[in-house]
């Protein structure tokens, strides 16, 4: 039976068993994750990501964004989850659901590299700024 509203629930650990009709979040983990609400029993699991999806809690309701598609089940259902409604969505063709895997996929790529790039200027900064370091106390020993 399609859901029309889920419940969030924080936890730190995502159940084993979940039960239907809740949204789980661990923001330990960064992860959400519940049983699809088309009824079919698929757990879905969204990685909490620049990349890829953002909870926001708003008291005891909860959004997901962005919308939720579930291409690789054989339900394909296609929903969104705001303040606890779930809103379905249109059914995609396989030629958008192509294009739709090929931007995450992009996106994704993307954020590595932006995360890489990151990490490579506070690495050459850290080094700029220890080396800076050195040579003005070896200047103050002289």
């Amino acid at each position: 039976m399609k859901r029309s509203v889920i419940k969030p629930a924080l936890v730190e650990f995502i159940p084993e068993h979940p039960e239907d009709g809740i949204i789980y979040i661990s923001q330990r983990f960064r992860t959400a994750s519940h049983k699809c609400c088309c009824g079919c029993g698929e757990e879905v699991v969204t990685p909490l990501t620049p990349a890829g999806w953002s909870v926001a809690l708003n008291g005891s309701a909860v959004s997901l964004s962005p919308s939720i598609g579930n291409w690789d089940f054989t339900c394909r259902s296609h929903y969104l989850i705001i303040d606890n409604q779930v809103i379905w969505a249109s059914a995609l063709s396989q030629r958008q659901i192509e294009l739709v895997k090929s931007r995450d996929k992009a996106d994704i790529e993307a954020y590595i590299m932006e995360v890489n790039l990151q990490k490579e200027h506070q690495s050459s900064l850290w080094y700029m700024l220890v080396k800076l370091w050195q040579d003005f106390t070896r200047w103050l020993r002289k």
